[in-house]
């Protein structure tokens, strides 16, 4: 019975965890957006050389998605509160 449980708790974290990433990413676009930033822009902004850190965890393609300190660079680059991008989670 515990493992059960557990498995159940494990599988509704995952999907939680995976719900808010994705979440987290389309509030990243829609704020990069509304000020007219592209993905490479962005991307460079944040200190990267391509856009594969910003595009992918937008959309959260093969599980990437944005870590603290890249939500913090793009708060402050896009001049927005860090929480804009947790709502809806």
């Amino acid at each position: 019975m515990q493992d059960l449980k557990s498995n159940k708790i494990t599988n509704l974290k995952d999907d939680y965890i995976a719900s808010a990433h994705k979440i987290i990413g389309a509030n990243v676009k829609k704020a990069r957006i509304a000020k007219g930033l592209t993905q490479l822009e962005l991307s460079l902004a944040m200190g990267h050389k391509s856009v594969s850190v910003v595009s992918c965890a937008e959309i959260y393609h093969k599980n990437q998605h944005f870590n603290i300190e890249h939500l913090l660079k793009i708060a402050r680059i896009l001049e927005v509160d860090i929480q804009e991008f947790f709502e809806g989670v």
